[in-house]
This record gives C-alpha cells, sequence and structure tokens, in this order.
C-alpha cells in the first residue's frame, strides 16, 4: 500500500459494511485492523481485508500500525473510544452524533487539540451532489435571499427494520440525535451556524416492537422522546422549523426547503448523496429540476472520512469535528429548551465548510472489489 493512510475500524456493525465497500482498494487507505465487542464477528471480517487483522478493542487504540480510528461503535460508546484513540495519540473520525452528550463531545474535541490530533465526523452524505448542488444554487443568488427554511424527518421507527434496534431509544438515541446531524449540517451547509433555539418534544408509546430479524416480535422500551420539533435561528438571519419523528407514517413534505426573496428551493434527503435539487422562481409556473453542479458524485459512506484525510491543512476538513460540536449542541439545546421551556443560546459556532467542486466519482475512489460476506 505504499505511503496508504493506515486506518483501524472499532465497531463492526450494519454501517461498517458500507464504510469498508468505500476504504477496501481506496490507494489513499488501508485497513489494517478491526475490532468488535464481538470476536467472532471480528475475526470473519478481517478475513475479508487483505493485510487486515483482527484485534480487541484496547488493542486496536495502541496498535502502532493505526493511524486514525474509524469510530462506528454505538453513540453511548462513542466519547470512549473516542478518547482512548486520542490517548494513544491517533486522529478520530466517527459516526454520528459526536458523542452522547454535550459533555462527553467537548471533552473529546479538547483532548484532541491537546494531543495535536484531529477529529472528524459523519454525516458525510452532505457532501453529495444532493446538498451541495443546492448550496451552490443559493450562492449564485438563484432565491435571493434566504429568508426561512424548513426540515422534516418523519418515519414509523428504526424498529421495523433494524434487527437490533435497542440503541435507537436509549441515551443517546430518539429521532434528532439518530437522524437530525443530517438535517443540520445540511442546514449549516445551506443558512450557516445556529445561533439560538426553540424545542418541544413528544413521545408517541413507551415501548416498541421489533418487526426483522431473530428478536422479531420482541418488545423494546421506550426512554427517550421520540417526536421532536423546533425552531433554529441562524447567525445570518434565517429562520429554520425543524421536526424529527418516530411517530409518524409517512409525509409528503420535502425533505429541506429553503424560501427566498426570489424563489423557493427544495433539498432532496440528506441522509443520502444525490437527489433532485428544484427550484420555483418568483413569477414563473413550475418546478424546475436543477443538473448536479456542486458535490462528489455517486458518493458513499467514507467519503467523509477520505476528505478529511486528504484536507492535509490546505483547507479544513469539510466533515470536521468542529461541524459535528456545533450540530450536537444545536439538537440538546431543543431538547433542554423543551425541557426548561425557554430559547437556548448557542456557545459553539462552526462555518460553513468549503463548498465541494463537482467530482468526479473515480477522482475519489476505487470500486471496492473480493468482499462478498455480508454483514
Amino acid at each position: 500500500m505504499g505511503d496508504a493512510h493506515r486506518i483501524g475500524v472499532v465497531g463492526l456493525g450494519v454501517i461498517s459494511g458500507a464504510y469498508l465497500d468505500t476504504l477496501l482498494g481506496h490507494p489513499a487507505v488501508h485497513v489494517t485492523a478491526v475490532a468488535d465487542l464481538d470476536a467472532a464477528r471480528s475475526a470473519a471480517v478481517a478475513a475479508e481485508l487483505p493485510g487486515a487483522r483482527a484485534l480487541a478493542v484496547e488493542e486496536l487504540l495502541g496498535s502502532p500500525d493505526v493511524d486514525t480510528v474509524l469510530n462506528l461503535t454505538v453513540p453511548a460508546a462513542h466519547a470512549e473510544i473516542a478518547l482512548g484513540a486520542i490517548a494513544h495519540g491517533k486522529n478520530v473520525y466517527g459516526e454520528k452524533p459526536l458523542a452522547a452528550t454535550l459533555a462527553d463531545a467537548r471533552a473529546v474535541m479538547e483532548a484532541a487539540e491537546r494531543a495535536g490530533v484531529g477529529v472528524g465526523c459523519a454525516p458525510d452524505t452532505v457532501l453529495g451532489t444532493g446538498v451541495q448542488t443546492a448550496r451552490a444554487a443559493l450562492e449564485a443568488g438563484s432565491i435571493g435571499r434566504p429568508q426561512f427554511a424548513s426540515a422534516v424527518m418523519v418515519t414509523p421507527g428504526h424498529e421495523r427494520w433494524h434487527p437490533h434496534p435497542d440503541f435507537y431509544y436509549t441515551a443517546g438515541g430518539g429521532p434528532l440525535l439518530d437522524m437530525g446531524p443530517y438535517y443540520l449540517a445540511s442546514l449549516v451547509h445551506l443558512l450557516g451556524p445556529v445561533r439560538a433555539v426553540i424545542g418541544a418534544v413528544g413521545r408517541l408509546r413507551t415501548e416498541r416492537v421489533i418487526g426483522s430479524g431473530p428478536r422479531a416480535g420482541e418488545r423494546i422500551p421506550v426512554e427517550v422522546d421520540s417526536h421532536v420539533s423546533g425552531v433554529l435561528e441562524h447567525v445570518g438571519g434565517a429562520l429554520t422549523t425543524i421536526t424529527t419523528s418516530f411517530d409518524g407514517v409517512a409525509t409528503t413534505a420535502a425533505p429541506i426547503e429553503v424560501h427566498g426573496e426570489t424563489g423557493t428551493l427544495t433539498v432532496p434527503d440528506p441522509n443520502h448523496f444525490d437527489g433532485e435539487v428544484r427550484l420555483f422562481e418568483l413569477g414563473g409556473t413550475q418546478w424546475r429540476t436543477l443538473s448536479p453542479s456542486a458535490g462528489y458524485v455517486d458518493g458513499a459512506r467514507g467519503l467523509g472520512l477520505l476528505d478529511f484525510l486528504t484536507a492535509d491543512g490546505r483547507r479544513a476538513p469539510r466533515a470536521s469535528g468542529d461541524l459535528a460540536l456545533h450540530v450536537l449542541e444545536t439538537m440538546t439545546a431543543l431538547l433542554r429548551s423543551s425541557t426548561e421551556g425557554r430559547r437556548i443560546e448557542l456557545t459553539t459556532s462552526a462555518p460553513p465548510p468549503a463548498l465541494v467542486p463537482l467530482t468526479a466519482a473515480e477522482t475519489w475512489r476505487e470500486p471496492a472489489a473480493g468482499r462478498t460476506a455480508a454483514r
């Protein structure tokens, strides 16, 4: 692999397969180690990856042949793994959210600064052609000055498809902390950082029934609010209303709409890398679909890690720890606001990272080959 950056993966659940499909065979990286609480799973995954070893978690965090730890554990373990990696002088790139609590997330960022290592965090879907094309249109003045936006995520709950959905309904879970990062990271890209929030929450029921897999029919407790609504005040003056819910069946609302003085822009699902961006101009008669004009083409999970590694001091990583910290504070402030019954001003900020120029898929990845086992 030559000078390929060495990656150690901690946490080999469902999402790890998507990351490994992107990383395997990419000339910039080499997965040298994997670890999971399930040793058999770790061994099976390592057997698919040329040159990778199956290690215990602590062994991987201290391994001399790992430069960056890819943290794909459940949210409650994000901070523990990140702090362990940082203590060994390693960079960390993790799944969202940055940590289960704001205090833990701050501790991760402060430890990384002291150690002189980098922190990156999903989501990276916002770097695809969907959100980036919408951002380019906004920056080109397609709707004039943005005035307000809406963001809507409504599903009946992940227990319908996930075989082990418990963590979605415990501390660090819920619709906002789980899905909110996609929408809030997108909104920062589109409208800039958030200054203050007002939130309200609800909980439809106290237990859920697993709908698939070996535990189908099992009831699990709901320990967090399953519906969160709020208003975001952006530093630039725009207002966003946001709804994230595990309590609805379906919605016809656009995932994100941005309304300006001279037009309205619809933004595709930020949980995907692509999708249609549509524009309706003041005085027009119909929606117009915009051709992709910015973003990574045919993106896939792990792209944010590659962007993080290739920034190399020339620019700030786009899926950065700073942005993830701001997104997490925005979410936790919405939840605090619902409890305290007041408007919450934020203490963090994160400028929108550099726009992604339209980048052909072959320039950022090579197709994975040789991995056939499902995860």
